[in-house]
């Protein structure tokens, strides 16, 4: 059965994955099931273990209770994830799910380096492998099992862009892998009379701890603040564009506060010669039509620009000239002339990405060699610079 016919029998309006509610019924499903089915596999692997004396059987079985335990915690950070905002947590609680996540990498991690303590000591010290055709059989079953699972996951992680649902279904084809290890650790056993068991599960061990490895960095990332999708970021600026008067946009950050918890600030760029309220008008609607189509909460910052100022116009040929001349700076914006007389200022913003480590000393040198070359084009005029940063990816 595919993921999509249980998610539309288990759960109802599952299409309507931006409903916190909705997204805690996905994780529900997806935790009983891997509960159920891990469960039964480490019942079974651990019998099997201890009758064939097998260490790499006992170390599969621990890591299926290990995603029991997983799935259990994954289930109660879905469940704190829909608390609603409070007074102490404004955005709400939807980080309880990447926490949930980081919990269940680290008892990943701690299972592994438990049975590669293990599997060293039986490489020294090894015992006999008693094969059993059943054993073989039982064991082998699992892998279509697993298989099916992992897929399941993935799909459900996709479904409503869960990365500790994706990240639960690779664990879950690392399993395939770890599974058929165990079996070749048996047949070696049997046709060669040669003893791999200690080897297998140390291969097993490391395997689980390299998934918990993974899954740390990928749970770690968005608690750090990571940078968006770049997809994404290109959306909300076209749609932001679409709106009348608007005509660029520019120091965009995306806060992520858990999965359908994200907020978003940007400039707009508008008309300096428009009506104020005209424009409020325009940038408030722009607000809440986004702000309901991409489930995030969105603030314009609204940016008059002049462009019926020939004096404006020239100057902004010469920055735009002038920077051609400095790679590290992506892009301009807020270009505006300050000043009467001879005492007048080009002030504008520059953008340089994160990849160009700039120390305090550097943005100084930075700003008075661009100073000194918009001079040497445009005489008469000093330069007021902010280097601001690219947080979008």
């Amino acid at each position: 059965m595919t993921g999509k016919y249980i998610v539309s029998r288990f759960i109802k309006n599952y299409e309507d994955t931006n409903n916190i509610n909705v997204r805690e019924k996905y994780g529900i499903l997806s935790g009983v099931l891997g509960i159920v089915v891990n469960l039964m596999l480490f019942i079974v692997e651990i019998i099997l273990g201890f009758l064939t004396n097998s260490i790499a059987i006992v170390a599969d079985a621990f890591h299926n209770l290990t995603d029991v335990t997983s799935s259990i915690v994954a289930l109660v950070g879905f469940r704190l994830s829909i608390k609603p905002a409070d007074k102490t947590h404004p955005f709400g609680h939807g980080r309880m799910e990447y926490i949930s996540a980081l919990i269940v990498a680290f008892l990943i991690l701690m299972v592994g380096f438990e049975f590669v303590k293990t599997s060293f000591g039986r490489i020294m010290h090894p015992e006999l492998v008693t094969f059993n055709i059943t054993t073989l059989i039982i064991i082998a079953f699992a892998i279509p099992l697993k298989l099916w699972l992992s897929s399941f996951n993935k799909s459900l992680g996709k479904m409503i862009n869960s990365s500790t649902l994706e990240a639960t279904g690779r664990d879950a084809l690392n399993d395939v892998a770890i599974l058929s290890g165990v079996i070749i650790s048996l047949a070696f056993a049997y046709i060669f009379k040669v003893n791999i068991d200690g080897y297998v599960s140390m291969i097993i061990a490391i395997f689980i701890m390299l998934s918990g490895i993974s899954l740390i960095k990928e749970t770690i990332n968005p608690l750090l603040g990571e940078a968006p999708d770049p997809e994404l970021v290109n959306e909300i600026k076209e749609s932001v564009l679409e709106y009348e008067h608007i005509l660029g946009v520019h120091d965009m950050i995306i806060h992520n506060y858990g999965p359908g918890r994200s907020m978003v600030s940007l400039h707009a760029e508008v008309p300096s010669n428009i009506s104020i309220m005209k424009i409020h008008e325009i940038i408030d609607r722009g607000e809440r039509q986004l702000s309901e189509k991409f489930n995030m909460f969105i603030v314009i910052h609204m940016d008059p620009v002049c462009h019926d100022s020939k004096e404006i116009n020239d100057a902004e040929k010469v920055v735009q000239k002038v920077l051609k001349n400095f790679p590290i700076i992506s892009s301009f914006h807020d270009l505006r002339i300050i000043g009467e007389g001879e005492n007048k200022n080009i002030v504008f913003d520059i953008v340089v990405g994160f990849d160009n480590e700039l120390t305090e000393e550097d943005e100084k040198r930075l700003k008075l060699d661009i100073d000194t070359a918009v001079k040497s084009e445009h005489t008469g005029y000093d330069t007021v610079v902010t280097v601001d940063r690219d947080y979008i990816d």
